[in-house]
């Protein structure tokens, strides 16, 4: 998944793991299993040792991956948190849906709910809106 995404970001942009997002709108930090954020964000963070969590909304997409254990709280609380944060993107790779193993990209926070919510089954491809303006390929996410 790793791979695939940053495959997929734009010039400039890299993918991080174990990156805290801070929601000020809820006062909490989340460590998405996955975020895309500006390389040069970073960067400059740490030239001026910064130790404040980077705020949601600085990330293009938050990616969080099920398992068993926590997918119900990967579907709704860190759902409407991340709109709450208001990060543009939210990608939920869901190995445990109901209906087969599924990738869901929300889109367009407003009031702490995405209002809109592409959901593919793992092998079909994702559309990744601006900045990505590409598809993810989940050919891979089957195994």
């Amino acid at each position: 998944m790793h791979w695939a995404l940053r495959n997929a970001a734009p010039e400039g942009w890299d993918v991080y793991q174990t990156l805290g997002l801070f929601i000020y709108r809820l006062e909490r930090l989340y460590i998405p299993d996955l975020a895309v954020v500006p390389k040069k964000l970073l960067v400059e963070r740490a030239k001026k040792k910064e130790r404040a969590p980077l705020a949601a909304a600085e990330a293009a997409l938050a990616v969080e991956i099920t398992s068993k254990g926590n997918a119900s709280h990967d579907r709704s609380a860190k759902l409407s948190a991340y709109a709450s944060g208001a990060v543009p993107l939210y990608l939920l790779i869901d190995r445990y849906d109901e209906g087969g193993p599924t990738v869901t990209l929300f889109s367009d926070p407003h009031n702490s709910r995405y209002r809109t919510g592409l959901r593919k089954p793992f092998g079909e491809p994702v559309p990744l809106p601006e900045p990505f303006s590409t598809e993810l390929d989940t050919s891979e996410f089957i195994a």
